[in-house]
């Protein structure tokens, strides 16, 4: 399914691959072996909590003869990484209404936009809607995405405030019987009161105009930032109810490992990732497969 990552992605993982395949060429499991891929880890951004418990159980493993070679050290590696990703709880991967947070830069409209293209392949009417009234170059990107791909974006007046356009939109989605709407906000972080405050209005309007529809709240992070987007995820954690992450821009360069971290730490599920400039590149999020992609050439 990820056999797309390969292409796509190849900038991002080669370094980590590469030296991922010549830890494994030793020719042997010694401490040397541990340190380097302890220090690999921590370079991929993984985070010092999840390298750690990774490193310990691979080291009882190895003392207790449950590991004996390279290959099973491996394969021991990659349950533990996905193991990391796995969390359980229920996610409705296609919800009625759903509200997209995250920085500005973070992806989101555009995941916004691909998003409805996969609703629209399955035959299911969209309208998108341009939440973010303070700043005019959102608007017009989710208005050509929209173009682009073919469904409707409700867009309110400049600078007016979110939640009115977004009462407004509510009401289009139950008066012109749209089966998903696709909320894009302003992704503000300079004063955490505030952007509270907002995506609290924003709720109460969503939750007023369609009490029968479960609203989900997905964040984009920009998945090669590394430690900054640990520290965007924790501050929407903060002050909003989040149901999923979204990773994008997977086809940059940078340190994809933060994933760990940030679902070690928040206990919310990846629910998607993006990648590309082309409205299909956006794949439903396996840790399994993505784990095995990182440590495979």
């Amino acid at each position: 399914m990820f056999g797309f990552i390969k292409d796509k992605i190849k900038k991002v993982y080669s370094n980590f691959t590469t030296k991922i395949s010549s830890i494994f060429s030793r020719d042997s499991i010694d401490e040397e072996f541990l340190k380097e891929l302890k220090v690999l880890l921590i370079s991929a951004d993984t985070g010092i909590k999840t390298t750690n418990d990774i490193m310990e159980k691979l080291s009882s493993g190895i003392k207790n003869k449950t590991i004996n070679s390279l290959d099973e050290a491996k394969i021991e590696l990659e349950q533990l990484l996905v193991s990391h990703l796995q969390i359980n709880c229920v996610v409705d991967s296609m919800p009625k209404v759903l509200l997209l947070v995250g920085v500005n830069g973070s992806g989101k409209t555009t995941f916004a936009a691909k998003f409805a293209n996969k609703l629209k392949q399955n035959n299911k009417k969209v309208v998108l809607v341009a939440g973010d009234t303070f700043r005019a170059a959102a608007t017009n990107q989710l208005c050509e995405w929209a173009t682009k791909v073919g469904v409707p974006v409700f867009v309110g007046k400049d600078n007016q405030d979110p939640a009115s356009v977004i009462f407004d939109a509510c009401k289009k989605f139950k008066d012109e019987e749209f089966d998903h709407i696709i909320i894009d906000t302003a992704g503000r972080l300079q004063n955490k009161v505030n952007l509270m405050k907002e995506l609290e209005k924003i709720r109460k309007i969503i939750d007023r105009q369609l009490p029968s529809e479960k609203v989900a709240t997905w964040l984009a992070i920009d998945s090669m930032i590394g430690q900054n987007s640990f520290t965007q995820a924790q501050i929407f954690n903060e002050v909003t109810n989040l149901d999923g992450l979204i990773l994008t821009k997977l086809d940059g360069t940078g340190k994809g490992g933060i994933v760990f971290s940030i679902i070690e730490q928040l206990k919310l599920p990846i629910v998607y990732i993006t990648f590309g400039e082309q409205p299909e590149d956006i794949k439903s999020f396996s840790a399994k497969e993505y784990v095995q992609d990182l440590l495979n050439e």
